[in-house]
């Protein structure tokens, strides 16, 4: 599509999942993509991969990054900046779940959860958000159904998903005065290693998959300009119920 190519995104956690098919999508579009990780080599093999696909028509980069210090995204943001001139999507894709009742969540991985999933996206835009007001970007964060959806032993994953749900939606409102356009993708069940899942082709196939997600944002990106889907649920066809 050639009103994506030459553009430039940022995708947080990109190493693998639902961050590193969005990568991809990007990097067959045209868009060049920095991945962030909290590992500089695991972000740099990432990247590398990504460069050695057949069907990329951009580069990628890899960064060490932490989503739960503003000074790390500022830091990676400048480096995007730096290295291909400007920032026009930004990706807040980093997240991890620790699940247990009230009772078992320790303080530790209240504040873990929290910081990452929902404090993180937030660091994100603020470091972003001026370049993403020059090019009038876009900012997409990864939710989830568990963001409007609670369950038990969900507290703490609830709490940071709902709010990553509520500060997309405030955040939609503050920039697209600006020009820039925010939504939030909100999956269900999906095929990657989160949480210590092992994603396997047979037994997984009726989970959606990561180049799902990746359609989905190429989807927002090509829309028209005056056409703004805030709040995207996405969830699997068939149910686990009833999957054969």
């Amino acid at each position: 599509m050639k009103e994506l190519q030459g553009k430039t995104a940022l995708i947080t956690g990109g190493t693998k999942g639902i961050g590193y098919g969005i990568a991809v999508s990007l990097l067959q579009q045209g868009i060049n993509v920095a991945i962030t990780g909290r590992k500089e080599t695991t972000a740099k093999q990432a990247a590398e991969t990504l460069n050695n696909a057949e069907n990329n028509h951009a580069k990628a980069i890899g960064i060490e990054a932490d989503v739960r210090s503003f000074e790390s995204q500022q830091q990676a943001v400048n480096q995007v900046v730096e290295q291909f001139g400007g920032l026009d999507i930004v990706i807040a894709n980093a997240g991890l779940g620790h699940f247990g009742s009230v009772e078992e969540l320790t303080p530790t991985q209240w504040q873990e959860t929290i910081d990452t999933n929902l404090t993180g996206p937030f660091y994100t835009l603020k470091a972003s958000v001026e370049h993403l007001k020059q090019q009038q970007g876009y900012f997409i964060t990864i939710s989830s159904l568990a963001g409007t959806n609670f369950f038990a032993g969900g507290a703490a994953y609830n709490a940071s998903k709902f709010g990553i749900t509520g500060f997309t939606q405030a955040a939609m409102l503050d920039l697209r005065k600006h020009h820039v356009k925010v939504s939030t993708i909100m999956p269900g069940s999906v095929s990657t290693y989160f949480n210590g899942n092992e994603p396997t082709e047979g037994d997984e196939g009726w989970k959606i998959q990561i180049e799902d997600i990746g359609k989905l944002v190429i989807d927002l990106l090509t829309m028209h300009p005056r056409t703004l889907p805030s709040k995207i649920e996405v969830r699997p066809t068939v149910p686990p119920s009833a999957k054969k």
